[in-house]
Protein backbone atom coordinates (compact mmCIF):
# COMPACT_ATOMS: atom_id res chain seq x y z
CA UNK A 1 0.00 0.00 0.00
CA UNK A 2 1.46 3.33 -1.11
CA UNK A 3 2.89 6.04 1.76
CA UNK A 4 0.88 9.56 2.10
CA UNK A 5 3.21 11.63 0.53
CA UNK A 6 5.32 13.70 2.56
CA UNK A 7 4.45 17.70 2.83
CA UNK A 8 7.29 20.08 2.10
CA UNK A 9 7.96 22.97 4.21
CA UNK A 10 6.49 26.43 3.45
CA UNK A 11 8.99 29.31 2.50
CA UNK A 12 9.41 32.17 5.29
CA UNK A 13 8.12 35.52 4.53
CA UNK A 14 10.68 37.80 2.71
CA UNK A 15 12.44 35.32 1.58
CA UNK A 16 10.88 34.37 -2.23
CA UNK A 17 10.24 37.07 -4.41
CA UNK A 18 6.60 38.23 -4.73
CA UNK A 19 4.29 37.57 -7.94
CA UNK A 20 4.03 41.20 -7.61
CA UNK A 21 7.06 43.52 -7.14
CA UNK A 22 6.16 47.49 -9.19
CA UNK A 23 9.70 48.04 -9.42
CA UNK A 24 9.79 44.58 -12.02
CA UNK A 25 7.52 46.74 -14.44
CA UNK A 26 6.50 43.06 -16.29
CA UNK A 27 5.05 41.76 -12.77
CA UNK A 28 2.10 44.31 -13.46
CA UNK A 29 0.79 42.65 -15.95
CA UNK A 30 1.83 39.16 -14.75
CA UNK A 31 1.10 39.21 -11.79
CA UNK A 32 -2.49 37.05 -10.62
CA UNK A 33 -5.44 39.56 -9.88
CA UNK A 34 -6.45 37.19 -6.97
CA UNK A 35 -5.00 35.83 -3.75
CA UNK A 36 -3.59 32.03 -4.97
CA UNK A 37 -5.73 28.98 -3.09
CA UNK A 38 -3.42 26.94 -0.80
CA UNK A 39 -3.64 23.24 -1.67
CA UNK A 40 -2.49 20.19 -0.32
CA UNK A 41 0.35 18.41 -1.29
CA UNK A 42 -0.99 14.90 -3.43
CA UNK A 43 1.55 12.15 -5.25
CA UNK A 44 1.48 14.23 -8.16
CA UNK A 45 3.60 16.76 -6.44
CA UNK A 46 5.88 14.69 -4.57
CA UNK A 47 6.99 12.67 -7.02
CA UNK A 48 8.93 13.54 -10.23
CA UNK A 49 10.88 12.47 -13.39
CA UNK A 50 13.88 10.26 -13.13
CA UNK A 51 17.28 10.96 -15.04
CA UNK A 52 19.40 8.84 -16.36
CA UNK A 53 23.63 8.79 -17.55
CA UNK A 54 21.98 10.19 -21.35
CA UNK A 55 21.08 13.37 -20.19
CA UNK A 56 23.68 15.32 -20.29
CA UNK A 57 27.37 15.02 -21.16
CA UNK A 58 31.26 16.62 -21.71
CA UNK A 59 29.42 18.18 -24.37
CA UNK A 60 26.66 19.72 -22.30
CA UNK A 61 28.56 20.77 -19.14
CA UNK A 62 31.54 22.66 -21.35
CA UNK A 63 29.65 25.45 -22.71
CA UNK A 64 33.38 26.37 -24.48
CA UNK A 65 33.73 23.63 -26.80
CA UNK A 66 30.07 23.48 -28.52
CA UNK A 67 31.47 24.86 -31.79
CA UNK A 68 34.32 24.60 -33.94
CA UNK A 69 36.08 27.84 -32.31
CA UNK A 70 36.38 29.29 -28.49
CA UNK A 71 34.21 32.01 -27.75
CA UNK A 72 35.09 35.15 -26.39
CA UNK A 73 34.97 36.34 -23.08
CA UNK A 74 36.57 35.24 -19.34
CA UNK A 75 36.45 31.42 -18.73
CA UNK A 76 34.68 30.64 -15.90
CA UNK A 77 34.14 27.39 -13.97
CA UNK A 78 30.30 27.10 -11.86
CA UNK A 79 30.33 24.34 -9.54
CA UNK A 80 28.49 23.42 -6.68
CA UNK A 81 25.58 21.15 -4.83
CA UNK A 82 22.01 20.87 -4.91
CA UNK A 83 20.39 19.97 -1.65
CA UNK A 84 17.47 19.26 -0.09
CA UNK A 85 15.27 21.26 2.38
CA UNK A 86 17.58 19.39 5.46
CA UNK A 87 20.83 20.23 3.87
CA UNK A 88 21.28 16.83 1.86
CA UNK A 89 23.17 16.46 -1.42
CA UNK A 90 20.97 15.37 -4.32
CA UNK A 91 22.30 12.69 -6.50
CA UNK A 92 21.32 12.34 -10.30
CA UNK A 93 19.16 15.32 -10.54
CA UNK A 94 19.21 17.33 -13.91
CA UNK A 95 20.68 20.98 -13.50
CA UNK A 96 20.02 22.90 -16.78
CA UNK A 97 21.97 26.48 -17.36
CA UNK A 98 21.31 29.23 -19.77
CA UNK A 99 22.92 32.47 -19.97
CA UNK A 100 23.82 35.53 -22.24
CA UNK A 101 27.38 35.73 -23.76
CA UNK A 102 30.16 37.84 -22.81
CA UNK A 103 28.92 40.90 -24.81
CA UNK A 104 25.37 40.44 -22.83
CA UNK A 105 23.52 39.22 -25.74
CA UNK A 106 21.69 36.37 -25.78
CA UNK A 107 21.63 33.40 -29.20
CA UNK A 108 17.68 33.76 -29.49
CA UNK A 109 15.40 35.49 -32.02
CA UNK A 110 13.92 37.63 -29.57
CA UNK A 111 17.28 39.38 -28.03
CA UNK A 112 17.66 42.67 -30.50
CA UNK A 113 20.14 43.89 -28.33
CA UNK A 114 22.79 45.95 -30.19
CA UNK A 115 25.78 43.97 -29.27
CA UNK A 116 27.40 40.95 -31.04
CA UNK A 117 26.52 37.27 -31.25
CA UNK A 118 28.86 35.54 -30.85
CA UNK A 119 29.03 32.12 -33.37
CA UNK A 120 31.01 30.07 -30.72
CA UNK A 121 28.49 30.30 -27.84
CA UNK A 122 25.25 29.22 -27.62
CA UNK A 123 25.03 29.52 -24.25
CA UNK A 124 23.55 26.43 -23.19
CA UNK A 125 24.24 23.38 -21.25
CA UNK A 126 22.92 20.38 -18.73
CA UNK A 127 24.52 18.68 -15.70
CA UNK A 128 23.14 15.76 -13.85
CA UNK A 129 24.62 15.61 -10.46
CA UNK A 130 26.51 13.27 -8.55
CA UNK A 131 26.78 10.96 -5.83
CA UNK A 132 27.93 13.91 -3.06
CA UNK A 133 24.67 16.12 -4.90
CA UNK A 134 27.46 18.12 -6.95
CA UNK A 135 27.58 19.89 -10.59
CA UNK A 136 29.86 21.86 -12.70
CA UNK A 137 30.20 24.09 -15.57
CA UNK A 138 32.79 25.81 -17.80
CA UNK A 139 31.61 28.24 -19.76
CA UNK A 140 32.09 32.07 -20.31
CA UNK A 141 31.67 35.03 -17.94
CA UNK A 142 28.31 36.99 -18.89
CA UNK A 143 27.87 40.33 -19.63
CA UNK A 144 25.72 43.18 -18.28
CA UNK A 145 22.90 44.25 -20.92
CA UNK A 146 19.96 46.84 -21.12
CA UNK A 147 16.72 46.30 -20.60
CA UNK A 148 13.57 48.32 -20.91
CA UNK A 149 12.51 48.49 -17.13
CA UNK A 150 12.87 51.40 -16.92
CA UNK A 151 15.17 54.30 -18.66
CA UNK A 152 18.75 53.70 -18.03
CA UNK A 153 17.94 50.13 -16.74
CA UNK A 154 20.83 47.35 -16.49
CA UNK A 155 20.26 43.58 -15.68
CA UNK A 156 23.26 42.99 -13.43
CA UNK A 157 25.93 39.73 -14.79
CA UNK A 158 23.99 36.68 -14.35
CA UNK A 159 23.53 33.10 -15.06
CA UNK A 160 19.46 31.20 -14.94
CA UNK A 161 19.81 27.66 -13.88
CA UNK A 162 16.99 25.40 -13.41
CA UNK A 163 16.53 22.04 -11.39
CA UNK A 164 14.20 19.57 -11.53
CA UNK A 165 15.21 17.83 -8.12
CA UNK A 166 12.75 14.86 -6.53
CA UNK A 167 9.91 16.01 -7.19
CA UNK A 168 7.68 18.63 -9.26
CA UNK A 169 7.21 20.89 -5.66
CA UNK A 170 10.76 21.23 -5.80
CA UNK A 171 11.57 22.38 -9.44
CA UNK A 172 13.59 25.62 -9.33
CA UNK A 173 14.30 28.54 -11.63
CA UNK A 174 16.71 30.81 -10.70
CA UNK A 175 19.49 33.31 -11.32
CA UNK A 176 23.03 32.89 -10.07
CA UNK A 177 24.70 36.76 -9.78
CA UNK A 178 28.33 37.45 -9.18
CA UNK A 179 30.30 38.64 -5.99
CA UNK A 180 30.76 42.74 -5.98
CA UNK A 181 28.93 43.89 -9.09
CA UNK A 182 27.56 47.26 -8.88
CA UNK A 183 24.96 46.80 -10.82
CA UNK A 184 23.12 44.55 -8.15
CA UNK A 185 21.99 47.43 -5.88
CA UNK A 186 20.25 48.43 -8.68
CA UNK A 187 18.64 45.66 -10.46
CA UNK A 188 14.38 45.20 -8.93
CA UNK A 189 14.93 41.49 -9.92
CA UNK A 190 17.94 40.55 -7.41
CA UNK A 191 16.18 43.23 -5.20
CA UNK A 192 12.66 41.74 -5.29
CA UNK A 193 13.41 39.11 -2.47
CA UNK A 194 12.96 41.09 0.74
CA UNK A 195 14.79 39.15 3.09
CA UNK A 196 18.72 40.31 2.95
CA UNK A 197 20.01 37.06 4.06
CA UNK A 198 17.70 35.08 0.97
CA UNK A 199 19.36 37.59 -1.64
CA UNK A 200 23.20 36.83 -0.37
CA UNK A 201 22.02 33.11 -1.35
CA UNK A 202 21.67 34.43 -4.93
CA UNK A 203 25.05 35.75 -5.06
CA UNK A 204 28.21 32.94 -5.73
CA UNK A 205 31.86 33.09 -4.22
CA UNK A 206 34.69 33.33 -5.75
CA UNK A 207 36.74 30.20 -5.13
CA UNK A 208 40.56 29.93 -5.31
CA UNK A 209 40.63 26.18 -5.13
CA UNK A 210 38.11 25.69 -7.77
CA UNK A 211 40.20 28.06 -9.96
CA UNK A 212 42.56 26.82 -13.16
CA UNK A 213 45.73 28.53 -13.08
CA UNK A 214 46.05 30.65 -15.97
CA UNK A 215 43.05 29.13 -17.51
CA UNK A 216 39.61 29.81 -15.93
CA UNK A 217 38.07 31.55 -12.48
CA UNK A 218 35.97 29.46 -10.36
CA UNK A 219 32.91 30.19 -8.55
CA UNK A 220 31.11 28.13 -6.17
CA UNK A 221 27.64 28.38 -5.56
CA UNK A 222 25.06 25.45 -3.52
CA UNK A 223 20.85 25.67 -4.53
CA UNK A 224 18.60 24.59 -2.18
CA UNK A 225 15.84 23.73 -3.23
CA UNK A 226 12.84 23.94 0.14
CA UNK A 227 13.01 25.28 3.37
CA UNK A 228 13.96 27.59 5.27
CA UNK A 229 17.36 28.20 3.73
CA UNK A 230 15.71 27.69 0.15
CA UNK A 231 17.35 29.49 -2.80
CA UNK A 232 15.27 32.59 -3.71
CA UNK A 233 12.85 31.70 -7.78
CA UNK A 234 12.78 33.70 -10.71
CA UNK A 235 9.99 36.16 -9.89
CA UNK A 236 7.12 35.46 -11.66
Amino acid sequence: MASEPLPYARPRPGTQPPVLYPDYASTQKRAPKRAPLRLEHTLSETTGPVFEDGWAGPDSTDLTRQHKGAPLGERMILAGRILDEDGRPLAGTLVELWQCNSAGRYHHPVDQHDAPLDPNFTGAGQAVTNAAGEYRFLTIKPGAYPWRNSPNAWRPAHIHLAVFGPAFVTRLNTQMYFPGDPLLAYDPIFQSTADAQARERLIAQYDPALSEPEWALGYRWDMVLRGRAATPLDPA
